[in-house]
């Protein structure tokens, strides 16, 4: 009959997730066992308790959300759980990004569509007519499905009794998933409260350099930027041609994000916190601006982001003047809107340079190769064609790495502009350092990852830029921090551990108050010392980037 076959469709395609997951993640094979015959067992339980098919589809319908999102997120990483951080994405992503990308996994969504609505259609209809399934139906299946719990649940206590580090919270779905959202939640909620925990926080900051001096730094933040794709860094393409031919910039060929997300990332460059401390701190400490402005100076943050709600925007508001750019346009759409260039960001910068401020600190939060790529740069930084990919798949790649690579030329291009603008001022002892908060994924190997952000990382997500410049005034005063810097880059860099105190550094800033920060993490120090890369999983905790890549 229909409503038994709708109820055996609905049942196996709540295990779709389950059965994939057995395979996509480190599992043994107990492991597996349990992650498929436990859970089947309960859904299977759950739907054989009432006669009332209709009602019961639609009773498990967070269910039926859950295994859609996860399917949509294995199709896009090819493995994981929902995340803690995907969750978190959909509070701190703008509406915009996410246009953007759900039109890019079209076929997985439509996939998903066809698996789950016409069940639930179904059940609606059910419930309209009242349809009921047969009381002998019904008592088969509560006694199998009884059977099954028993047996998953003998298979749990064999995998807690293995060897393996066998944990519900990790393994089991979508128990993992009910443990993340409450993690997600909890996250929340501390974020909300973060004006209140980081009330009392000061850097007890102190500038070393001659209060006569003018100053000005630019911290210029990009934006999904893969070190592989750069000239300067050795690339074959000459993607940053302008950077290229100064002979007085600084990169470093080892530099890795300790995070692949956004709301992670940007807050460990612009702060004190790195992934070793990230879960216990970030919630206490204010952002470097405090710190620039503690020692004395004027503080711009400039962005072509938009607002997240979160620690970013914490940061930058805390500077003297905040703009976001795309934000204050009121006449376009916001899909238009967020096609902005970061070029656009230049007339404001000028605008804070001519305010002529003895010292001044500018941050800049750019768009840099956020996907959609086409749409992050100006015609005349069209250097790689054919660039017009009509979705993002592997047989397109081709031309989305054509498009990726004039991201790169368009940032090339802004850097340069900012560096322009700064060996402009005579005399002036300036310094401008840039890095990105991750990379990103454009199908690069048999594993088909697209995008950044996957709970588990690849290199490509992770190897980011760094460079650095200095005014020839600045390296004049300060010849030994020109060479420590030079010295340094070429050694191994966490941005994230290191980005700040080398600014802090950079300006002369010193900071003695509650974030104290590690003398061996500037580039600037004498005392500079490497760490192995480190890598901020889903639960923030820090974790070696060769165990899980």
């Amino acid at each position: 009959m229909f409503k038994n076959i709708v109820f055996y469709i609905f049942l196996l395609s709540l295990l779709l997730p389950n059965i994939i997951l057995s395979f996509t993640e480190q599992l043994t094979p107990l492991g597996a066992l349990t992650n498929v015959v436990l859970p089947g067992g309960v859904m299977y339980l759950l739907m054989s308790i009432s006669p009332k098919i209709g009602r019961s589809i639609w009773l498990m319908f967070p269910l039926v959300f859950f295994a859609a999102f996860q399917i949509v997120l294995l199709a896009l990483y090819g493995r994981s759980i929902i995340a803690v951080d995907m969750f978190l994405n959909l509070v701190t992503t703008n509406s915009s990004e996410v246009t953007e990308l759900l039109a890019s996994l079209a076929p997985v969504i439509s996939f998903v569509i066809l698996l789950y609505v016409p069940s639930l259609i179904a059940a609606g209809i059910f419930i309209h007519k009242g349809t009921h399934l047969d009381a002998h139906f019904m008592k088969y299946n509560f006694r199998t499905a009884s059977a099954i719990c028993v047996i998953g649940i003998g298979l749990l206590v064999c995998s807690f009794n293995s060897p393996a580090n066998y944990s519900t919270k990790s393994h089991l779905y979508p128990v993992n998933v009910g443990y993340n959202i409450y993690l997600a939640v909890d996250r929340t909620k501390r974020t909300a409260d973060y004006h209140n925990t980081s009330a009392s926080f000061r850097y007890d900051a102190v500038s070393t350099h001659p209060t006569t001096d003018r100053e000005l730094y630019m911290l210029v933040i990009g934006e999904t930027s893969r070190a592989e794709n750069w000239q300067l860094l050795g690339y074959d393409r000459p993607t940053t041609p302008n950077l290229s031919a100064r002979h007085d910039i600084i990169t470093s060929q080892r530099a890795y994000s300790e995070s692949n997300t956004t709301h992670k990332s940007v807050p460990m460059l612009l702060s004190t916190v790195d992934a070793t401390n990230f879960d216990s701190e970030i919630y206490k400490v204010k952002g470097i601006v405090t710190a620039f402005k503690e020692a004395g100076f004027s503080t711009a943050f400039l962005s072509n982001q938009r607002y997240n709600h979160s620690f970013i925007d914490f940061f930058a508001f805390e500077s003297d003047t905040t703009i976001f750019i795309k934000e204050l346009d009121t006449t376009s759409n916001p899909l238009e809107a967020n096609r902005k260039p970061d070029s656009e960001l230049l007339p404001v910068i000028d605008n804070i340079i001519a305010q002529g401020n003895k010292k001044q600190l500018i941050i800049i939060h750019t768009y840099g190769s956020h996907f959609n790529y086409i749409d992050r740069y100006e015609s005349a930084d069209c250097r790689f064609t054919p660039c017009d990919y009509k979705e993002a798949v592997k047989e397109e790649r081709d031309k989305l790495i054509n498009a990726y690579d004039n991201t790169i030329v368009a940032t090339d291009r802004f850097i340069s502009e900012c560096i322009n603008r700064l060996e402009s001022l005579d005399g002036v002892k300036a310094g401008l350092l840039y890095t990105s908060d991750h990379g990103e994924d454009i199908f690069d190997d048999e594993h088909g990852r697209f995008l950044h952000a996957s709970p588990r990382p690849s290199i490509h997500q992770v190897h980011v830029p760094f460079v650095a410049w200095l005014s020839e005034a600045y390296r004049t005063q300060y010849p030994d921090n020109d060479m420590k810097l030079r010295r340094n880059a070429h050694k191994l860099l966490s941005t994230s551990r290191s980005f700040t105190p080398t600014a802090l550094d950079m300006a002369g800033i010193k900071v003695s108050g509650d974030a104290l920060s590690d003398t061996t993490a500037s580039l600037i120090s004498s005392d500079y010392m490497p760490r192995k890369p480190l890598y901020l999983s889903d639960h923030n905790v820090a974790v070696r980037l060769k165990d899980i890549l």
